[in-house]
């Protein structure tokens, strides 16, 4: 059986719960709760397993804070065996207009500090990541508190038919192969 590692990024906390810099944590929580599935607390994080068409999906929110995300991603690849290219790292990105969906197979951290630490622990740039896009709608200066801030109404009201999405997105990474995947979401 195939096996997927699906970190879907985020801080712990519930003053982080519905950040935009959480949306890792939001999309893995709109599938397991889709699929009736439940996340247990284990070490460095919170994890669900998913079985889809042969295909097994290890669902993790690490919970060493976003900018230590690469310890539980390590972790969790060599604990369950899954080889680098089927991991699929979840985040938010600010150079995307709000729920654009993009999937790259490799890439720079684009000063995001969990990719950048995913890639120091595993020591490569070479991992998918899915980027979700919540724009750059922030004066100068304030980055911090844009990504850290709550969503808008109007992104709140659009939100349930992205995360749908973004279900979607996962559940071809793993059935149809990155490179459908790309063709069929990025952009999107």
């Amino acid at each position: 059986m195939k096996k997927f590692l699906i970190a879907g990024l985020g801080n712990i906390g519930d003053k982080y719960a519905n950040t935009r810099h959480n949306i890792g944590f939001k999309i893995l929580d709109a599938l397991a709760e889709k699929e009736g599935l439940k996340f247990e607390t284990q070490k460095l994080g919170d994890l669900t397993t998913y079985k889809f068409k042969g295909r097994t999906f290890i669902l993790l929110k690490p919970s060493t804070y976003m900018n230590l995300s690469g310890k539980a991603v390590k972790y969790w690849l060599t604990k369950e065996k899954v080889p680098l290219e089927n991991l699929l790292v979840v985040t938010d990105d600010l150079n995307l207009p709000f729920g654009n969906l993009r999937l790259k197979t490799k890439g720079s951290d684009g000063g995001h500090n969990g990719l950048k630490d995913i890639q120091n622990v595993l020591q490569t740039s070479k991992y998918n990541r899915f980027r979700f896009g919540i724009s750059d709608e922030f004066s100068k200066g304030r980055q911090v508190d844009y990504v850290l801030g709550e969503w808008t109404d109007e992104e709140s009201e659009k939100l349930p038919e992205r995360l749908e999405k973004s279900i979607e997105l996962i559940k071809s990474f793993g059935t149809a192969g990155v490179s459908n995947t790309m063709n069929t979401f990025n952009g999107k």
